[in-house]
């Protein structure tokens, strides 16, 4: 069978020693689990890696990419049902399932058909994954990766290891972490690199390339993802990419919702209604005030671009103190949110979290804004070691 042998191909040029920060409990008792998240996070390494060294040699098991040809004209539910019956195939590993049209409904009649079967999905669209017609949640697991922390980073170029710090953990104890972490050799500069290339494993590759990966990636989004799902007008989808190409050089300041929409020479609602996609499909984050009872208080004061790294491609040739301070926040909303934890909008700062306020800039950065703040800190880019009202940014990389 073509599938199988495509299946060992892949396991037997898989030469990857390092696991990402879910590889432990992505794999439940539940009978489907999915795994959702942007294009080039690692899904697939992960599923590969778990069957590697816990399935392999085994018959029962098996994985395909649903966006394979066979499946422009052959059902998912019949291609399952026979593998099943013929061969004895109980667990299968699905990616890039939201590529096939009915994926939702047919692994819904599996699970209801077969109780002995067990289905891994994966895919890059969440517009799909939680979206679909057909309800999976009391059937399913919905996990969701996110792109690799500043810990994972120097784990996988094998520079140091540790285990991941809670919150309360890092804000409490955050000098003598920083101590510690400050002896990494060449700490510092790792940072610089991992805020340039270090969200995406595949920059451990071959950093030449990491560029045209990324563009890659938010051509794939907009042009397969977003027009799939919506079916948006083909001459209307350049938007989403000078929106993003505006956030990369803007100003981490408040956001203008009608600035962008001159830009674009498009109306508000168009500009809103663009920007919540982007937000959904994991190119950009929204950043709000803590929700309250008015609707107002609701509704994104700030947009980012959703890591670092896509701020490195898309603003390098024109990197200034625009871009450097919205790639700094960036991160930092980004490792919050990675990390489990909920981040908004500060009338004082740049950031409230789990009741303390932050404020994100470089080494020069004053205390002025928030001096009369109750537990709040400056975060600061470029020192090493934490004070009593500084912490060094490359602390939240160590999260997750």
């Amino acid at each position: 069978m073509e599938f199988r042998q495509i299946y060992v191909r892949l396991l037997n040029s898989l030469d990857i020693k390092t696991h990402r920060y879910m590889y432990k409990s992505f794999f439940m008792d539940e009978r489907i689990v999915g795994i959702s998240g942007p294009h080039g996070v690692g899904k697939t390494t992960m599923m590969l890696q778990y069957i590697k060294e816990n399935l392999y040699g085994k018959t029962e098991a098996l994985y395909f990419s649903a966006d394979h040809i066979y499946f422009n004209e052959n059902s998912l539910y019949e291609f399952i049902k026979k593998t099943y019956l013929e061969e004895g195939v109980k667990i299968f590993f699905i990616d890039e399932i939201h590529r096939y049209f009915s994926w939702s409904q047919e692994v819904k009649n599996i699970y209801d058909s077969f109780p002995d079967i067990k289905i891994v999905f994966s895919g890059s669209s969440m517009l799909d994954l939680i979206k679909g017609k057909y309800d999976l949640s009391r059937r399913a697991v919905l996990l969701r990766l996110e792109g690799v922390s500043f810990r994972e980073y120097l784990y996988m170029l094998d520079i140091y290891k540790t285990e991941p710090f809670k919150f309360d953990e890092l804000i409490k104890n955050r000098e003598e972490i920083s101590e510690t972490l400050s002896m990494v050799p060449k700490i510092s500069g790792h940072f610089k690199e991992y805020l340039k290339y270090g969200y995406y494993p595949f920059s451990l590759e071959n950093r030449k390339t990491f560029s045209d990966k990324i563009l890659s990636i938010i051509d794939k989004t907009i042009h397969i993802d977003i027009a799939g799902f919506y079916n948006l007008k083909t001459q209307n989808l350049y938007l989403f990419k000078n929106i993003l190409l505006f956030l990369s050089t803007s100003p981490p300041g408040q956001f203008s919702i009608h600035n962008l929409a001159q830009s674009l020479k498009v109306d508000d609602k168009t500009v809103i209604n663009y920007l919540e996609i982007l937000s959904e499909t994991g190119l950009v984050r929204p950043l709000t005030y803590r929700s309250g009872g008015h609707t107002m208080l609701r509704k994104p004061v700030k947009y980012y671009l959703n890591n670092s790294s896509l701020y490195h491609t898309l603003s390098h040739d024109v990197l200034d103190n625009n871009s450097t301070g919205s790639m700094r926040e960036s991160f930092f909303l980004s490792m919050i949110q990675n990390g489990g934890l909920e981040a908004h909008y500060s009338n004082e700062g740049d950031f409230t979290v789990e009741g303390y306020t932050f404020e994100v800039g470089g080494k020069n950065k004053k205390t002025k804004q928030i001096q009369n703040i109750d537990n709040s800190f400056l975060v600061k880019d470029d020192i090493l070691v934490a004070g009593k009202k500084e912490i060094p940014l490359y602390l939240f990389g160590f999260l997750y």
